[in-house]
């Protein structure tokens, strides 16, 4: 009983393989009616891990380039992230059949035959589209050309100066290189030249315009050796109507606000205090704005902090500026007063000139006519030598002292008020003047500045 089982059971698996057998070769019988016999004997025999022309020098790649798409561009990673059809041509003298159409492959094949090991020297991340299969693509023509192509999304690091920013232009590449082969066994070239990009003619972006690219061909040089390398520049020119719009305009208005405090009365203090800290506020909040969406580089200084900078300088400039006008108006009446004073102290020193001029005068006519009364004694010589120069030697005596003094305090109180004067308002005699100066020396300055900026970002 044992012994019938066993049988039948060795019996259902050979039966089992023999199906098996069947089912493969009838598919490869059917792979074989889809590939030429020639190109089934050449496969059969095919290497993949050889390259074309082992033994009989380089192999030659070419490549072109379809840009479906430039997603974005980051300032702040400083990198771009596009979508590509990489297409690459050499001849593999294993592949050649005898016809005159060329085969398209499944993209699976390429597990089967020899390939470039390109790669992408400053990519950060790429991926293969695999949606709805692997979009690779396998062509083979009759002489054994190959034509290779991929569909790849990269992110590529492009270095860039921001000095000019946003008035700047970049210059980005993708650069191609073999992994292991040298230039001893693979020669990398561009098919047709700088016509071997296209799609950036139609090509759509947020904040740029490509302005110009072309191709060249290199080497890189490492310490393993010499490798055949393709570079691919563009240049990127950004669009700055953005900017204006958003950065540009309401800075400046900013700027043009805060001389609104020049047609206010210095007497409003709250008006033109409320108008100074409120403008100076928001050109504070609008440069935390605008610096958001850079990167935090401290090597870099660009031309839009420098603007956002001009216009915080006017608005600060403003809101001092009337700080200085109010302290001129109160050094201006601290002066009136002491010139007042002044004036008054030698008003009472003139009265009291007057007034001893006068007693002075009565007393002379008294003696005078006390003599025609009553006739005094001859005096002697020497009293007749002392008494006319005695009344002008002794009654100038008292009255010397106070004209010196008021000298003194007239010099002292005229250099203080020279000092007042030239290190608070400037020379200038009516502090009101300092906003009629000031209505146009802010409005011309900043459009002089203004022209010194846009000439110098634009044209150099």
């Amino acid at each position: 009983m044992a012994l019938s089982i066993s049988g039948g059971t060795v019996f259902a698996i050979l039966l089992i393989s023999r199906l098996l057998e069947n089912s493969l070769l009838n598919a490869e019988m059917k792979e074989g009616e889809i590939l030429p016999p020639t190109i089934q004997r050449l496969m059969k025999g095919y290497n993949k891990y050889l390259r074309p022309f082992f033994d009989n020098g380089p192999v030659t790649v070419g490549m072109s380039l379809d840009i479906a798409s430039i997603d974005t561009i980051s300032e702040i990673n400083m990198d771009y992230t596009a979508t590509i059809f990489l297409r690459q041509r050499w001849t593999d003298e294993r592949l050649v059949f005898e016809g005159n159409k060329s085969l398209s492959l499944d993209g699976r094949l390429v597990e089967l035959l020899w390939v470039p090991d390109t790669f992408i020297v400053d990519s950060k991340k790429s991926f293969l589209h695999d949606i709805t299969v692997e979009n690779r693509l396998i062509r083979i023509f009759p002489n054994g050309t190959v034509l290779y192509a991929l569909r790849i999304t990269t992110t590529v690091a492009c270095n860039m100066d921001l000095t000019k920013y946003p008035m700047d232009k970049q210059t980005c590449t993708l650069q191609l290189e073999s992994w292991g082969y040298n230039i001893n066994d693979v020669m990398f070239y561009w098919t047709r030249g700088n016509e071997s990009v296209s799609g950036l003619d139609t090509l759509q972006l947020a904040q740029y315009t490509v302005e110009d690219h072309y191709t060249s061909v290199s080497e890189a040089i490492y310490e393993t050796g010499h490798y055949p390398k393709l570079v691919f520049h563009f240049e990127l020119k950004r669009s700055i109507l953005y900017f204006i719009l958003e950065t540009y305009v309401p800075s400046s208005l900013l700027v043009v606000l805060s001389w609104v405090s020049f047609w206010i009365s210095l007497s409003s203090v709250p008006a033109r205090i409320c108008i100074g800290v409120t403008t100076v506020l928001t050109m504070t909040t609008l440069m935390m704005g605008a610096r958001t969406s850079l990167p935090n580089a401290n090597c870099f200084i660009k031309a839009i902090d420098v603007y956002l900078g001009i216009c915080f300088s006017f608005i600060f400039g403003a809101l001092i500026e009337y700080a200085v006008a109010h302290f001129c108006i109160l050094s201006h009446a601290d002066s009136h007063a002491l010139l007042y004073g002044h004036h008054m102290h030698d008003f009472d020193d003139e009265m009291n000139g007057i007034v001893t001029t006068i007693s002075s005068h009565s007393k002379r006519a008294k003696r005078r006519k006390e003599p025609a009364a009553s006739p005094a004694p001859a005096p002697s010589s020497t009293e007749l030598a002392v008494s006319p120069s005695s009344p002008s030697s002794s009654e100038p005596k008292p009255e010397a002292s106070p004209p010196e003094h008021t000298n003194w305090c007239i010099t002292v109180l005229v250099s203080l008020r020279k000092i007042i004067r030239s290190i608070n308002c400037c020379h200038v005699e009516n502090p009101h003047h300092i906003d009629n100066y000031s209505r146009l020396i802010f409005p011309l300055s900043f459009v002089m500045v203004n022209l010194l900026y846009w000439t110098y970002y634009l044209y150099f």
